[in-house]
């Protein structure tokens, strides 16, 4: 059984457009570059995880993957998430994947201890085990078992698809919301509670 976790990323400069009105373009590359390593950093320290795929069309983001001995999957300049996940899920397939852990790149508080216990819910398949964002809106982390039981359906309130879609296929679903997976950086107020919390700390 392998299990292998799908990070989609976005240009590295253009990413995070919602931040625009208080980040620069060159704040926001930043960002988003230190987002992506510590993710792939985490992910990589997880001995539970076979592979990590990273699928975007910005080389830049390709070549840092790479850094980490991750996949990589190019994907078209115009295209949607649900479809660079379809597209990456076939690539994992065709390598024997037999599970899947969706995670994106812009997860501040990602810990290994935090994807360990999330993945630590699985139970019996089919089954996913899914994580929402802070306003229990879209989906921060998802699990599926076996592979390929559930379309992907990211966007406004994905979480409440991704588990109405699950119920009518009778798949188990397993909620397991966990601080360091639900924040996400998408607007300016989640990103001025980021920085209060890391002049605290």
């Amino acid at each position: 059984m392998s299990l292998w976790a799908i990070v989609p990323v976005k240009s590295l400069r253009r990413g995070k457009s919602r931040l625009a009105s208080v980040l620069t373009d060159e704040e926001r590359s930043t960002l988003n570059t230190d987002l992506l390593i510590r993710t792939l950093h985490c992910l990589k320290s997880i001995p539970k995880i076979d592979q990590v795929l990273v699928i975007s069309y910005d080389p830049e983001v390709l070549a840092r993957a790479r850094e980490f001995d991750a996949m990589t999957v190019q994907e078209g300049k115009r295209t949607n998430l649900n479809n660079a996940l379809r597209r990456a899920t076939v690539a994992a397939r065709a390598y024997n994947a037999t599970k899947i852990l969706v995670i994106p790149a812009d997860l501040p508080y990602i810990s290994k201890e935090g994807v360990e216990d999330f993945i630590a819910q699985e139970g019996t398949p089919p089954e996913i085990i899914i994580s929402s964002d802070q306003r229990s809106n879209g989906t921060n982390a998802l699990f599926i078992n076996p592979i390929g039981i559930l379309e992907y359906n990211f966007g406004e309130w994905s979480f409440k698809k991704h588990i109405e879609q699950a119920e009518r296929k009778k798949i188990h679903v397993k909620v397991a919301n966990k601080e360091s997976l639900t924040f996400d950086l998408d607007l300016p107020e989640d990103l001025e509670i980021y920085l209060k919390a890391c002049k605290i700390n």
